[in-house]
């Protein structure tokens, strides 16, 4: 007899449908599972025997035959016990379940029959709604984060028997359902705010500047001066996301098991602040499953790079295509994949390697040929994809006693969802990722701006890779106060912005 359960399973960062089939006959008593099937996936059969005996179900006799189609693509995960075990009884005949094609079914199963959570549930939602099934079972600990996708019905489940008796007949579960509009106004909120920063008013307008034009951006400054404080910041200044932003955000924290228990979205911007020794694949992503790293997990948000001389050569130069393409390729053996990357860069760095050059009150201990080192370790090439390089000095004693009156990032970020509106009109995306024909044709500089650009790329020694950039930030500066011209205050303000284009720094 042959039984036919629709299950899923994820790829990168989607999901596609699996069939599994359950052939029981005579012969020798044993269970083969096909498909290429990885050890988690072989490892079933004993939870899934176990499961079922424990649910109080009897485990069929004679040869049991297990195919996971399609055959040529490899099952990872213990997510396939529960469809599996729902297969065993449908072909022995302990449940007569007429809809088991109305219905995509995953779970890992407890020796206990007690179904857990798995990875990936909300890619795996999206699969089952578009191949028009009426319904999703899910671990109860999953069903949120599936129940936001609308379209299907989310059932959760809690244990084997449950799940067998629902499929019969005998038994009702309630569908659980999300409303993302309402999880978005009770979760979009930061436990931290721009106005818990005393002075660095200049760092806060140019990061203000950077979020409005989705600009990379590098502070430099000595240890304590902030820096940290600031970067932790940014995402509460960048406009709020979007049910696609969001939907894309939470898929790839779904399919690493980041989403906490119950949570359903990730209704914020993600910050990721990955440590200087991170590999290049924990970086980029790529392991051996080919699974996203924190550039992708900071998709839609901001990856903040503490330390940045710190990090491995190799590991920063990796970065350079992923900031402009808004997206990781990763190639191995097994495959490539495509994992998105639209992130905002925000990066810190010590002045030398005891991060006290230039401060007025601690000496700096480092020779030049150190500074020059140091400084090295960031190559002109990645420097070209940062728009904005800021000092971030030590804040005064009178500036930390002070109560502080500085703005909220409540009061910010409409600012800051203004200038993106301008940029979508103009060319649906943001003034960063704008191209030298677009600089051409939205950067056009009257006489006294032309003067001003000139002498500055004279008089300060800006290297040409400068040139564009400095352009592109006046842009979001203009956009920021409305201005459909560029006037000379706004090339002003973003020459500010060109510390590491100095020949104090080259």
């Amino acid at each position: 007899m042959l039984a036919k359960v629709h299950s899923a399973a994820v790829l990168g960062i989607d999901s596609y449908p699996i069939e599994i089939e359950v052939n029981a006959g005579w012969g020798q008593p044993a269970v083969i599972i096909v498909g290429l099937p990885d050890a988690a996936v072989k490892e079933s059969r004993d939870r899934v025997k176990t499961a079922i005996e424990n649910s109080g179900f009897k485990y069929v006799m004679g040869r049991t035959t297990i195919n996971l189609a399609p055959a040529d693509v490899k099952k990872e995960g213990p997510s396939f016990d529960l469809p599996i075990a729902v297969g065993i009884l449908a072909v022995s005949e302990q449940i007569v379940a007429d809809e088991l094609d109305d219905y995509t079914i995953v779970g890992e199963l407890a020796l206990s029959g007690e179904v857990r959570s798995v990875n990936g549930v909300l890619p795996i939602a999206i699969c089952a709604r578009d191949e028009k099934k009426r319904g999703l079972i899910v671990p109860a600990d999953n069903a949120a984060e599936a129940a936001v996708v609308q379209g299907i019905e989310v059932y959760p489940a809690r244990n084997l028997r449950e799940v067998a008796e629902f499929l019969a007949g005998k038994r009702e579960l309630q569908p659980l359902r999300e409303d993302p509009a309402t999880i978005f106004q009770e979760q979009r909120s930061y436990d931290v705010d721009f106005v818990d920063v005393k002075g660095q008013e200049h760092v806060k307008r140019a990061l203000e500047v950077a979020a409005a034009g989705g600009h990379n951006i590098l502070m430099i400054g000595p240890p304590g001066s902030g820096k940290t404080l600031l970067a932790k910041r940014v995402p509460t200044i960048l406009p709020n996301s979007n049910l696609d932003e969001a939907l894309e955000t939470t898929k790839i924290h779904s399919i690493l098991g980041l989403l906490p228990k119950g949570q359903a979205l990730v209704a914020t911007r993600p910050f990721r602040s990955p440590h200087h020794t991170t590999s290049n694949a924990g970086l980029l992503g790529g392991t051996a499953n080919l699974t996203p790293g924190e550039i992708s997990l900071a998709h839609n948000g901001v990856l903040f790079l503490d330390e940045l001389p710190e990090f491995h050569r190799d590991v920063l130069e990796a970065l350079r295509e992923p900031l402009e393409e808004g997206r990781v390729v990763i190639s191995r053996a097994s495959g490539t994949m495509t994992f998105p990357a639209n992130v905002m860069l925000v990066a810190a760095m010590n002045p030398c390697p005891c991060g006290f050059y230039g401060d007025p009150k601690r000496e700096c201990r480092c020779s030049p040929n150190m500074i020059t080192k140091y400084r090295n370790k960031i190559s002109g090439p990645l420097l070209d994809r940062i728009d904005i390089h800021v000092e971030v000095p030590s804040v005064k004693y009178k500036e930390m006693a002070g109560e502080g009156t500085g703005e909220t990032s409540a009061k910010i970020r409409p600012r800051v969802e203004a200038a993106r509106v301008i940029q979508r009109k103009r060319f649906k995306k943001t003034n960063s990722r704008m191209s030298p024909k677009e600089i051409k044709e939205f950067c056009k500089l009257d006489e006294e701006s032309q003067q001003l650009l000139k002498m500055a790329m004279t008089e300060l020694n800006l290297s040409a890779r400068a040139y564009d950039r400095i352009l592109k930030v006046s842009r979001t500066i203009a956009d920021l106060e409305g201005s459909p011209q560029i006037q000379s205050t706004h090339i002003s303000e973003a020459i500010q912005y060109r510390t590491l284009d100095r020949q104090l720094w080259v």
